[in-house]
């Protein structure tokens, strides 16, 4: 039985794009982190606030790159 030769190429971009992934959040978390000392002295409830926003909030600039990781291109193609 013959199999077809494989037509697909596996892309650099998908581990490329989960490397700077792990980055990204690396920094995200120094930075938060870092504020500990100003957002430890708020109320429990604005404390709780700010960091439900921080974790959340990291996950917008992620939409570009994982379209780039699929696409190759960093805005998502047109709908036709």
């Amino acid at each position: 039985m013959n199999t077809p030769p494989q037509s697909h190429k596996p892309s650099w971009r998908k581990p490329a794009g989960v490397l700077l992934i792990l980055v990204y959040i690396m920094i995200w978390a120094v930075i938060v982190v870092s504020q500990w000392e100003l957002i430890g002295k708020l109320p429990i409830l604005v404390q709780a606030v700010i960091y439900l926003i921080a974790g959340v909030i990291w996950l917008f600039p992620l939409r570009p790159l994982m379209i780039w990781m699929e696409t190759g291109k960093f805005k998502p193609p047109l709908s036709e």
